[in-house]
C-alpha cells in the first residue's frame, strides 16, 4: 500500500484543481513535477482495462445532469479516503466483527449514501469490461477528478495504480485524521504536519469548498452567539438570513470568494 503522504499527491491535484475553477493556472504543469509514490503510474491500466476513465466519465455525466450536487459528494469521500489511512478505499469497506467501519465514525456520517452508491455502479460497470483488475481505490480517485471536471474545472491525469487496503480504520482513527470545520490555521497548520503537508498544501486543498453545499451547524458558531470579528461582513449577514439561529439546520451552496 502507499504511503499516506505519497498517496495524497493526487488527491491534491485534484482539490488544487477545484480551488482553480476561475483562474488561468494549468494543471498540466503538475503532471511533470509531481513525484509518485511507488507503484503508481500515468499509464497503470493502459493494457489491462484501456477504457476504465471513459466508463467512469461518461457514467458520470449521465448522473451529473440530473444531480449536479452528487459531484462534491464524490470529491468529499475521496478525501475522506484518503486522509485516513491513505487512497486506499477503506472508507468504503463495511464494519465487521472486529468493529464498526470508517463509515459510521461520526465525521463520515454525513457522507453521501448516492457517493457510495455511485461508486458500486462504477465498480460493476469496470469490472464487467475488464474483470476485477481496477482498484476501488483507483476508480474513487478518477471520480473526483471528473467531479472537477464535469463541475466545470480543468481536465487532466491522475496517476493510477492503487491498491485497496483489507482493514478499515478505527472510529477513533478517523476521528484524529479528519480535522473537524471547527478548525482555524493553527490547528490546520498542525494536523496537516503529520501528512507531510503545509500551508501551500491547505491553501490547495481548500478549493474543495469551491462546489457543493454546506450545512448551518458547520459554521454556525462563527456566526452565534458572537459573531467571528474576521468574517466578511456581507458574507456574514447573507449567512445569518439563511441560519437565523444557532440551531439552524439549512444549507447554503459554497461561497467561490472564501
Amino acid at each position: 500500500m502507499a504511503s499516506i503522504s505519497g498517496s495524497l499527491v493526487s488527491l491534491l491535484l485534484v482539490i488544487s484543481a477545484t480551488f482553480m475553477l476561475s483562474s488561468n493556472f494549468d494543471v498540466s504543469e503538475a503532471h511533470t513535477s509531481a513525484h509518485l509514490t511507488k507503484g503508481l503510474s500515468w499509464s497503470f491500466y493502459h493494457s489491462s482495462c484501456p477504457k476504465v476513465e471513459s466508463i467512469v466519465r461518461k457514467h458520470l455525466k449521465k448522473l451529473f445532469k440530473e444531480d449536479i450536487g452528487l459531484a462534491a459528494g464524490l470529491l468529499r469521500l475521496h478525501f475522506h479516503d484518503c486522509f485516513v489511512q491513505g487512497c486506499d478505499g477503506s472508507v468504503l469497506l463495511d464494519g465487521s466483527a472486529s468493529g464498526p467501519s470508517e463509515q459510521e465514525a461520526p465525521p463520515n456520517l454525513s457522507l453521501r449514501a448516492e457517493a457510495f452508491e455511485t461508486i458500486n455502479d462504477l465498480r460493476e460497470l469496470v469490472h464487467k469490461e475488464c474483470g476485477r483488475v481496477v482498484s476501488c481505490a483507483d476508480i474513487t480517485a478518477l471520480a473526483a477528478r471528473d467531479s472537477v471536471y464535469l463541475s466545470g474545472g480543468p481536465d487532466y491525469d491522475i496517476p493510477l495504480g492503487r491498491r485497496d487496503g483489507l482493514n478499515f480504520a478505527t472510529s477513533q482513527a478517523t476521528l484524529a485524521n479528519l480535522p473537524p470545520p471547527t478548525s482555524n490555521t493553527s490547528d490546520l497548520l498542525t494536523s496537516l504536519a503529520t501528512k507531510n503537508l503545509d500551508a501551500t498544501d491547505i491553501v490547495a486543498l481548500s478549493g474543495g469548498h469551491t462546489i457543493g453545499l454546506s450545512h448551518c451547524p458547520s459554521f454556525g458558531e462563527r456566526l452565534y452567539p458572537t459573531q467571528d470579528p474576521t468574517m466578511d461582513e456581507t458574507l456574514a449577514s447573507d449567512l445569518k438570513d439563511i441560519c437565523p439561529t444557532a440551531n439552524s439546520t439549512s444549507t447554503t451552496v459554497m461561497d467561490l470568494q472564501t
